[in-house]
Order: structure tokens, then C-alpha cells, then sequence
């Protein structure tokens, strides 16, 4: 999501990266499986895995849905206390702002 990596970028093979970080290359299957699930990578059979052009979409979708339940809780927590409507866009406003 940082950029670090392009849509088509290879990324290690399983035995490869379970080397390198010492773990089981049955956890980096595991982790390639969801990463491939999610849309994050795409495998195909001796070519290798590689990053997706989907994956963005993805992570924005996923992070609207944390953001919504934060606010969906604050909206909540402002009712409760008979704090208006403007009062929390005022404060939205403040913390979205740089």
C-alpha cells in the first residue's frame, strides 16, 4: 500500500521467503493463500506470485469500513451527550485537517 512494490512486482517464492524469515513453508503458503484470497497477489504455476492491480481498491474498501465504524461510534457517543450535529462536523473537520 506504501508504493514499495508495482502492480506486477514478483514476490519471493514460498521456500524462499520461509528461508529468509525462518519460519515454516507451510505458514508462507498459508499467508500467500489469504494474500492471493484477498486480491493482494496472483499466482500462476511456474511463473511465481505477483503483486496484484487489484489490491488497492481492496485496502481502501477495507479501511472505509474501520473508518465507518468509528465514526458510526462516535456519532453514537455525541448522541448520548446532546452533542450536535455541528459540533462533531467541527470536530471531524479539526482532526481531518494536516
Amino acid at each position: 500500500m506504501s508504493g514499495e512494490l508495482q502492480p506486477g512486482d514478483a514476490i519471493p517464492s514460498m521456500r524462499a521467503l520461509a528461508k529468509s524469515i525462518h519460519v515454516s513453508v507451510i505458514t508462507v503458503q498459508k499467508a500467500y493463500e489469504d494474500l492471493q484470497r484477498d486480491g493482494f497477489i496472483e499466482t500462476t504455476v511456474g511463473r511465481g506470485s505477483f503483486v496484484s492491480a487489484l489490491n488497492k481498491d481492496f485496502y481502501q474498501e477495507e479501511q472505509q469500513r474501520i473508518i465507518e465504524e468509528h465514526l458510526q461510534a462516535a456519532a453514537e457517543i455525541g448522541r448520548m451527550n446532546h452533542i450536535s450535529l455541528e459540533k462533531m462536523t467541527e470536530l471531524l473537520t479539526l482532526f481531518y485537517q494536516p
